[in-house]
Parts: structure tokens; sequence; C-alpha cells
């Protein structure tokens, strides 16, 4: 498993789920093994186009069809509910009915929505649930794609407000509160599927697994021998399959958001995907990539793009005051900090690289 870059619809927010940062880590199985390890030839695996890329899920032979078929099953459900970019989902529907009535949903969706303005509550906004009509304007890595007008972008922003996202959970209903207003989850609803999966596959089991969500990689377990399973980190200015170091862990999932995922490119300038709430233009900060391992995907997820946003210093406040929850930095002069829980399990590879200060 390794994390490399995408082709135009493996984004890390891909066509199903839109667009918001996190994240991307791009990873199969095999190219761990090749990569990092020179283990023998993994035994059968699944993979699938679901969420808007290619999932691939791994149970190391203890898998039987009939499980491989409940996992995809749900992945598919989640993406039916909680897609921007598929006509009359439930997400859609929220968003059609803006201003307008709050709408029944589905408990997944409320969950997902919780949890997701938890996310903006903790970073300031800086993670923010209702990006969507900041996101529609740009609609980097999509056709149409294109730098938008400083008229419509003044005239999107006040419509970015996650306190104006309302939740009733007893009804299990979801309110924009103003027209206009437009929900977009591809941050973080990846990172719910990734749970789902491995919630299924710790129900019927089974020790060890690898589920890799088109970038939202969940290493569940150790490999066989009490090792840990090792992951590359993609090489911000490389190719894919261009790792700049290892990454080892147990029992947890790991999400990258980068600059390098999707991006515009115009006039000889560069626009990237991660988008800030605050002016409605792309996150310049010095990062190019936060990589986040913690024991929920969900929170992996949504943490990777507010973490982004919020720059270093705020960025790494933020993750040394939550639990389970470590981060990588990757600034654009090459060099790579972090959190002391995620350099003690990181090894770096690649000289152009160096540890800062």
């Amino acid at each position: 498993m390794g994390l490399v870059g995408k082709t135009p619809n493996q984004y890390r927010y891909s066509m199903i789920f839109g667009t918001g940062s996190k994240r991307v880590l791009w990873s199969l199985l095999a190219g761990l093994c090749v990569l990092t390890q020179g283990c023998a030839k993994p035994p059968p695996s699944q993979t699938e186009y679901v969420l808007g890329t290619v999932c691939s899920v791994n149970l190391y032979g203890r898998g039987s069809a009939r499980l491989y078929r409940n996992i995809f099953s749900r992945l598919r459900e989640i993406e039916g509910r909680m897609s921007a970019n598929i006509e009359d989902t439930e997400l859609e529907r929220i968003n059609a009915q803006a201003g307008i009535a709050p709408v029944k949903v589905h408990e997944d969706l409320v969950e997902v929505l919780l949890r997701a303005r938890y996310f903006a509550e903790i970073s300031g906004g800086a993670f923010d649930p209702t990006i969507g009509p900041i996101v529609k304007l740009w609609n980097i890595g999509f056709d149409g794609a294109r730098l938008p007008s400083q008229e419509e972008i003044d005239r999107a922003l006040p419509l970015v407000n996650w306190r104006e996202l309302v939740i009733d959970q007893d009804a299990g209903t979801v309110f924009l509160a103003r027209p206009g207003m437009r929900l977009d989850i591809g941050g973080i609803a990846k990172g719910y599927a990734a749970d789902e999966a491995v919630r299924l596959i710790r129900k019927a089991g089974i020790p060890r697994a690898i589920v890799d969500l088109g970038g939202n990689i969940f290493a569940l377990g150790e490999k066989e021998g009490n090792l840990p399973w090792r992951v590359g980190i993609q090489n911000p200015s490389g190719l894919r399959n261009d790792y700049l170091g290892i990454l080892e862990v147990r029992n947890k999932t790991i999400v990258t958001s980068g600059v390098y995922e999707r991006f515009l490119e115009l006039d000889g300038k560069t626009y990237h995907h991660i988008l800030s709430s605050r002016d409605g233009y792309p996150v310049e900060n010095g990062l190019v990539s936060v990589t986040i391992i913690a024991g929920r995907s969900i929170d992996a997820d949504g943490l990777s793009t507010g973490i982004f946003a919020m720059g270093y210093e705020r960025g790494r406040q933020r993750i040394e005051s939550l639990d389970d929850a470590e981060a990588l930095f990757v600034f654009a002069d090459n060099t790579i900090r972090g959190t002391a829980g995620a350099l003690e399990n990181f090894t770096l590879t690649d000289t152009a690289y160096s540890f800062g200060d």
C-alpha cells in the first residue's frame, strides 16, 4: 500500500463526493508489499469503482464472497445518500430545500453532518461543510473548472456558514437556513464509509484487513508475525508511487490532504482545490500536504482538511489538544514537521526532504 497521486477520476474529492480538501492517499496493497516490505503476493482482494474512485478491500483470505458483497453494498448505500454530484441524493435534497424547509434524512447522514459540524467548530470554520457555493464556483477537477470573478466570490462567501446548518437529531432532519446555501461533505463522507467497512469486517471476526477507499486507508490489526503495516506517504512533488517516507501503524487510519491532489492551471498560475472558507480562494500557508493518523477515518478525514487550512502553528496546536490523532506536515521548502506520535512511527526515505526545527 502506498500513497500516490491520482488520475482525474481518482481525486480525493471525487466526482461522487464533490470537493473539500482532504486529502489524497491513493494506494494499493500490492504497491506497499513491493515498495516497502517485499512481502509475498497478497491473497485475493476485491476492488470496485464506487464513491467516485477505485476502492479496494483485502481480507487476507478470511473473507467470503458474501462479506465482500455486503461491504461494497454498504459503500454504495452511503454514496447514494451523501453524494453532492448525483441527482436526488439526500444531500442534494437538503441543498435544494435550502432556506425553504428541513429535510428528513437517514441517520447515516445525520451522524456525518454532526461530526462535520464538530470539526467546523474546533477548526474555527477552517473546515466547513457548507463550503459548497465556493466549490461550485471553482469546480476544480471537473469539467468547467475556472477562475471565478471577485464579484462571484463575494456573493458566495456569505452563504458559507456552518452555524446555519440546523440539525434536529430527534426529528432526523437537516436544514440550511438561507437560500443558496449548499452542503459539500466530500471532506468527511469517505472517512465515514471507511469506518463502516471496518465495522463490518470486525463484526465478521476478521483480525486483519486493508481498506483503501481511493486514498482513505484503514490498516486493521497488524500483519502476520506481529508486524505493523507500512504505508508509503506520497511525495507532493513526485509522481504516483513516489514516496517521501514510510509510516508504520496498527489499527489506524491514514488520510492526507495535499495541494497536488486537484488543481487548475491558468495563465501560468496553479490553483489547488483546498479552498478557504474565509476568502474563497485556495489556501496559501506554506504547506503542501498534511497527513492525519487516527483511530477513526471520519476523524482523520475531517481533520486533514481543517488542519491544512488552519496552517501549521494553529493546526498543530489543535491536533495536540485531541486524543488519538497525530499529524505530519510537509512544507513547500521540502521540510517535514509533525507531532511526536507521528514522527516516532515515520521513516524519511527521500533525501530531497529533511526534518524542520
